[in-house]
């Protein structure tokens, strides 16, 4: 999958572009990148706990409260999370997350 190797890379270009291509095509980007079709599995388990937060509809104020980290590491790790995975908003994670 071309765009799961551009990510491993850190190719940040490349994988918007094939991003892009995989929207353009109809499909999520960034589905099915990981072990038996789960989108997080490529993240951290840390990552993973804040995406599945965040698509739950909490903010990073309440995602920090609920794992006990400040707002500025919750977003942080959010923004790694919207990289590997290829997506720029919540809606799009939490469309991700719950198909």
């Amino acid at each position: 999958d071309a765009l799961v190797g551009f990510q491993r890379c850190a190719a940040r270009v490349w994988a918007d572009r094939a991003a892009g291509e995989l929207r353009a095509a109809g499909e999520p980007a960034g589905a099915g990148s990981g072990p038996a079709g789960d989108p997080l599995a490529m993240l951290t388990p840390q990552q993973q706990r804040i995406a599945r937060c965040v698509a739950e509809g909490a903010t990073n104020r309440e995602v920090a409260l609920r794992l006990s980290l400040s707002p500025r590491t919750v977003d942080h790790h959010l923004r790694n999370v919207f990289a590997a995975l290829a997506i720029r908003s919540r809606t799009e994670l939490a469309r991700l997350v719950n198909p």
